[in-house]
């Protein structure tokens, strides 16, 4: 698929694209805390696919026990709106966008699907919605190579990266980011459906 461009939005860990630049796709990948601001990114011409996960901090419902302000939801929804533009000027073969369960379904109305880790073979939960015009990645399938597994006794991802107050900042951004990070095994099977 050499030639063939996906733009990976939001995307700090490449997990998500990882696949797809596996596979000899020029991938572009955005991220603020690489130095590059997916709302003042130019527009990069015609893409195949486009992979958006704006930051969830002020979206996800794990978050309800801190206040937020309209001025934090706006600059959250600033992001989210950069990458939908994105999607409108380049108009790719498909998109999708990434979220937590949480309140930016207010904002963009039912998600297309929504999955845990588990069932992609990352054995945890953590409930996913994702927005857009992609093929869903059916488990199990003849298309899809990853195998559904049951969540490991008790877990959940922030039981697996909780940022503590005691932890360095480094640590808490090391969790923070492999907290956000896609699940590897839907990571494949999103490419698989969406080549």
């Amino acid at each position: 698929m050499t030639g063939r461009t996906v733009l990976s939005l939001c995307d700090l860990t490449g997990v998500w694209s990882g696949p797809y630049r596996e596979a000899g796709y020029t991938v572009t990948q955005v991220d603020l805390e690489q130095g590059q601001d997916v709302r003042l990114l130019e527009y990069p011409g015609r893409v195949h696919g486009i992979l958006a996960a704006p930051p969830c901090t002020v979206f996800a419902a794990s978050g309800n026990r801190w206040p937020r302000t309209d001025d934090d939801y706006r600059q959250a929804l600033a992001v989210v709106d950069a990458c939908l533009r994105l999607v409108a000027v380049c108009r790719p073969a498909w998109w999708a966008l990434e979220n937590p369960r949480g309140k930016l379904r207010r904002w963009l109305g039912p998600p297309a699907m929504v999955f845990d880790p588990c069932h992609y073979g990352d054995p945890w939960t953590k409930k996913t919605l994702l927005w857009g015009d992609f093929t869903v990645p059916i488990p199990d399938s003849l298309f899809v190579s990853v195998q559904s597994v049951e969540p490991a006794e008790g877990s959940r991802v922030h039981l697996m990266a909780g940022v503590r107050p005691r932890d360095s900042a480094e640590v808490a951004k090391r969790k923070r980011s492999a907290r956000s990070a896609t699940p590897p095994g839907f990571a494949r099977a999103f490419f698989e459906a969406n080549p």
